[in-house]
Order: C-alpha cells, then sequence, then structure tokens
C-alpha cells in the first residue's frame, strides 16, 4: 500500500473527452487522484457530486476521478452532473493496480476484482501527503478540505 512521503505512481490515461492526460502534466500544483468503481451508481455520484460542490474551496487542486469505465460513460456522467473536473478511463485497471486499489471483492457470496474506493493528495512535486484507502464517499470532500486547511 502507497502511504504518505511515497512518490505517486505515474500514469497516462483517456479522459472523458477522449484526451489522454498525463499525471506529470499537472506537476506545480496539488492534485486529488481519487479511485471509484462506476460512474452513475449512487455511491460514486454522491463522492462525484461532492467533489463538484467544493471545487470553489479548493484553490488551485486538481481534481481527477479513476474507474473502469470507458470514456463515453464517463462524459455522459460529467455532463449529467455537470462534474467539471478530469474523469480518466482505466479500463484494464494498470493504475489501480499501481495504486493498490485493485482488489478482490464480494457480494452475494460471489467474489470478483474491482476497485477499493480510495484517494490520495499529491503535492506540487507529486509526492503523497494524504492517503484514504476504503474512503466513504461523503468523505472524500471534508477529508480533502481539512487535508488542505480549510
Amino acid at each position: 500500500m502507497l502511504a504518505v512521503g511515497d512518490q505517486a505512481p505515474p500514469f497516462a490515461l483517456v479522459d472523458q473527452n477522449g484526451l489522454e492526460v498525463d499525471l506529470a502534466s499537472r506537476r506545480g500544483r496539488k492534485v486529488l487522484v481519487y479511485f471509484y468503481p462506476k460512474a452513475d451508481t449512487p455511491g460514486c455520484t454522491t463522492q462525484a457530486c461532492g467533489l463538484r460542490d467544493i471545487a470553489g474551496e479548493v484553490g488551485d487542486t486538481a481534481v481527477i476521478g479513476i474507474s473502469p469505465d470507458p470514456p463515453a460513460k464517463l462524459k455522459k456522467f460529467d455532463d449529467k452532473h455537470g462534474l467539471g473536473f478530469t474523469l480518466l478511463s482505466d479500463a484494464e485497471h494498470t493504475v489501480a493496480e499501481a495504486y493498490d486499489v485493485w482488489k478482490q471483492k464480494s457480494m452475494y457470496g460471489r467474489t470478483y476484482m474491482g476497485i477499493e474506493r480510495s484517494a490520495f493528495l499529491l503535492d506540487e512535486d507529486g509526492v503523497l501527503i494524504a492517503v484514504w484507502y476504503k474512503v466513504k464517499p461523503k468523505d472524500t470532500p471534508t477529508n480533502l478540505l481539512a487535508a488542505l486547511g480549510r
């Protein structure tokens, strides 16, 4: 598992608009990278809309959401809820594995692999300054504000 003080694993993924986004392009500003299981489900919508609602309070901090969903589904999610931040498609879950959030899960006696909802705050140099594994959807925005001292 990643910890505070670790360098964030680099990545380049396609966003909701079909454009490649490279984490290194965000250097020089703080970045919240959060992983969520599936766009437009109740928990993921709560989390994303909560982050949208505090956008005016996080200053220059960039917000990047990552899920296994294809870009077209991410675009629909963004448009439907007016999120206004970057959503990335990690269909092969390589970035989720690098951040140690691709986990075995179980539901109704069935086991499967999926995203463990988690969030990571990076400083301007890409170093982790806060790590939240198994975060609750409604806690992501409040955790971010607290970590930023707001």
